[in-house]
């Protein structure tokens, strides 16, 4: 029997691409042949994200590209996953005939279950339930990202119920693995070649409060140290009131655990942060930054920032622009504020005009810009740790990578000039120029005989 040709496209975060990976995993190599090119997909997948309005465009501009593949025919099954789904099955069954199957983000494990009942003809085109599932060291997974790097989710859903934020109703509450269930992964995909493991979760920090078990991240990585032949074992999204002084100990004196923080704070003004519902303020803020940099002073720390909340005045908004200025952070990201129904900031007074939401993003951006700049260029001269990833975008006569301050898809890049190494590769480089974003460097000595 001749296989089907399935073309996964999966949109938003990492977790949403984990989940990817996840459904793949569930269609027997025997039967489906996961290609890249929709155009020659008998089966197409929309893993959508719905986490904010631009991310709803872009899932539904992705979708109606996909539509176009089922109506010329050569797309014979159209499923569309994930956050999108979960939020919107009804009226996405109702205004979009050409979809065959919608399916949750807690239905995952059922999308071989619902290709067969639509091949016999069944009339189950909806699969969205409350969200449950939670994959684990024995689920099918087929890995998209590179061997050399990937991550790993530790826990789904979130508790914390920030004012503005969709994911609880989208994910569900918090569920957090088993620390024999991470490990065994782990070890699995570094067995398989990975040098970098990536932990993921919506709040990395929860992990384990719902467990009783004693499970806690501090435990977790305690053990993932354990892993023979893991180097780079980095932590994403940590929310600031979790971070005790034990984590931070751990990341300053393990020397596998990169000494990098991702750590959203939002905004840095008080009446902000509480109509926000964030359990922290600007006190709370500076002394969790300070105590961060006094402990780890190679430190590379991200944040996120919100501008044009509901009711974000002129002074509250140039109050978080100095606290930027005053450069603090290696990278930051910033959002516009995105009014999501059925979240209570959106049925807040004083919502913010778009102009003026767009205004504080560019001086915002502009101001982080250039402290990335000084950041960077004080960088000039060291010995850094770099992952060969291949040859640059931009030009193959150069290598590029990233540092060891630098995450997958969201940071910048390292580019070689001089040396030579294998993709996958942690070698040492001396930073000879910068950018605002990225590295330039040369490899010092023979990168084989002299690996980091």
């Amino acid at each position: 029997m001749e296989k089907r040709k399935v073309s996964m496209i999966s949109l938003g975060c990492a977790k949403n691409l984990v989940d990817a990976e996840v459904m793949l995993g569930y269609l027997p190599q025997q039967r489906f042949e996961i290609i890249t090119d929709e155009a020659l997909a008998d089966i197409i997948i929309v893993n959508t994200c719905g986490f904010i309005s631009d991310a709803k465009e872009e899932s539904v501009e992705t979708l109606l590209e996909a539509i176009e593949y089922k109506k010329s025919g050569s797309c014979k099954l159209l499923i569309v996953t994930g956050c999108l789904s979960q939020r919107y099955a009804e009226d996405m069954a109702k205004e979009l005939p050409e979809v065959d199957i919608l399916l949750g983000t807690g239905d995952v494990p059922r999308i071989l279950e619902l290709i067969d009942a639509h091949d016999r003809g069944e009339a189950v085109r909806q699969s969205v339930g409350l969200p449950q599932y939670l994959y684990d060291e024995t689920t099918p997974r087929v890995t998209s990202s590179p061997f050399y790097s990937t991550y790993v989710k530790i826990a789904e859903g979130c508790n914390n119920l920030c004012s503005y934020c969709i994911i609880p109703q989208l994910r569900g509450p918090l569920r957090s693995r088993s620390i024999a269930s991470v490990v065994a992964e782990v070890e699995r995909l570094v067995a398989a070649g990975a040098q970098e493991i990536n932990l993921i979760a919506q709040d990395i920090t929860a992990f384990g409060a719902d467990r009783h078990d004693g499970a806690c991240l501090e435990n977790l990585l305690r053990e993932l140290v354990k892993v023979p032949d893991l180097r780079w074992l980095r932590l994403l999204y940590a929310y600031p009131d979790g971070i005790s002084d034990e984590l931070i100990e751990l990341v300053a004196t393990e020397e596998k655990i990169c000494s990098y923080f991702d750590v959203p704070l939002q905004h840095i003004d008080d009446r902000v942060l509480a109509r926000m519902n964030r359990r922290v303020g600007e006190d709370t803020i500076r002394d969790l930054v300070a105590r961060m940099r006094q402990r780890i002073p190679d430190l590379t720390l991200r944040t996120s920032f919100i501008v044009g909340f509901p009711g974000e005045t002129e002074a509250e908004f140039a109050k978080l622009l100095a606290f930027v200025e005053e450069g603090h952070f290696d990278r930051v990201g910033v959002f516009r504020y995105s009014r999501e129904e059925g979240t209570p900031a959106a049925a807040l007074p004083e919502q913010v005009l778009e102009r003026t939401k767009k205004s504080r993003y560019n001086k915002l951006m502009k101001a982080q810009q250039r402290v990335s700049f000084r950041r960077n260029r004080a960088l000039i001269g060291r010995i850094e740790p770099v992952l060969v990833e291949g040859y640059s975008e931009e030009t193959e006569l150069l290598l590029s990578g990233r540092s060891v301050r630098q995450a997958p898809d969201v940071d910048g890049q390292v580019y070689i000039t001089a040396g030579q190494a294998d993709i996958g590769q942690i070698v040492p480089l001396r930073i000879t120029d910068s950018s605002e974003y990225d590295l330039i460097g040369e490899i010092v000595g023979d990168a084989a005989e002299n690996p980091l």
